[in-house]
């Protein structure tokens, strides 16, 4: 009896494996057939960013669909960024979805130019094109064709400057703006300075500014215009959260 048993399962085993290659043998295929084309915008699209505006369009990606051979299946499109003329080795993805298009607000674009790494107050060349997808992420991509955009980020944070007689503006607008650090959250200048003073506002406005009072490095609002009393090149640094800054020629 446990031998009849035995012949049993062996035989129930065979066939679940010979169920199983035949289901894999049988299974469709998915395979490319026609990689998705970018229509719109084109390289003659340029547009600078500005923070007065942030909610308004500002463009809308717009690509032919992607086929595909085997089993009917969602694409999922995939919009990438990157400079221009690097053949795309390191893009960075700023939109996904599974329709033909993508719109843009003018924070959102911005906000995927300066995820993609360009600067603000910049022009930037930027090659754009679209990846489609089935299945397992890399497993059937296609890319687009490509085209190459030119955009001027504004940052997002606080757009703080440096103002005053020693600054190539002078005292006059717009205020020369200073770079921000992601990783430190401090802001810097580095260029040329001549004799004279110094002070930080945001927004290009008085409403908000700072001085040194006590000249002492520590930043006081409101506070007395900072002294530059030699000219030279200068590396300036201001941490706004300590309210502290160095000022060293280089």
């Amino acid at each position: 009896m446990k031998n009849i048993y035995k012949i049993l399962i062996a035989f129930v085993g065979v066939l679940a494996v010979s169920c199983n290659a035949d289901d894999v043998e049988d299974r469709p295929v998915i395979e490319a057939a026609k990689a998705p084309v970018l229509l719109t915008p084109k390289s003659d699209f340029s547009i600078v960013l500005q923070n007065t505006n942030a909610a308004n369009a500002a463009t809308t990606f717009v690509w032919d669909d992607a086929q595909y051979q085997g089993t009917t299946t969602i694409v999922t499109y995939s919009l990438e960024m990157a400079k221009a003329g690097t053949n795309f080795a390191s893009p960075t993805i700023v939109a996904t979805t599974t329709d033909k298009f993508k719109s843009f607000t003018v924070a959102e674009l911005n906000s995927a130019c300066l995820n993609a790494g360009f600067a603000p107050f910049k022009a930037a060349q930027i090659d754009v094109r679209v990846k489609s997808s089935v299945g397992a992420a890399g497993a059937v991509d296609q890319v687009s064709n490509f085209y190459t955009i030119t955009a001027t980020p504004y940052p997002a944070w606080p757009n703080w400057g440096i103002i005053g007689s020693a600054t190539p503006n002078g005292w006059n607008d717009p205020d020369t703006n200073l770079d921000y650090d992601l990783t430190t959250k401090k802001y810097s200048y580095v260029g040329p300075l001549v004799v004279g003073e110094i002070k930080f506002r945001l927004d290009d406005a008085w409403t908000t500014n700072f001085g040194d009072d006590g000249n002492d490095l520590t930043l006081d609002a409101g506070g007395a215009n900072i002294p530059i009393p030699v000219a030279g090149n200068y590396t300036i640094v201001i941490d706004f959260a300590a309210k502290t800054y160095t000022v060293k020629m280089n």
